[in-house]
């Protein structure tokens, strides 16, 4: 039982990245959501919508960084 304590460096990214792209998930739920009720304002849709595109970016940076390059 010698399991080491901490965790490889790629793994905790892998991790990052499930956790937003989950929240990235979530927020687009929650988007639609007050779209079809209507109880959101214009502001809070587009907050959200920068929010969701923020996550986007830090999750396309994660997985650039996961996969490996290949040199054609």
């Amino acid at each position: 039982m010698n399991a080491p304590s901490e965790m490889d460096p790629t793994e905790v990214k892998r991790v990052k990245l499930q956790v937003l792209v989950r929240e990235h998930r979530d927020l687009d739920e929650a988007i639609h959501a007050l779209q079809e009720r209507g109880t959101a304002d214009s502001f809070t849709i587009r907050r959200l919508k920068k929010q969701k595109l923020a996550l986007k970016d830090r999750i396309a940076a994660l997985e650039d960084e996961l996969t490996p390059d290949i040199i054609a």
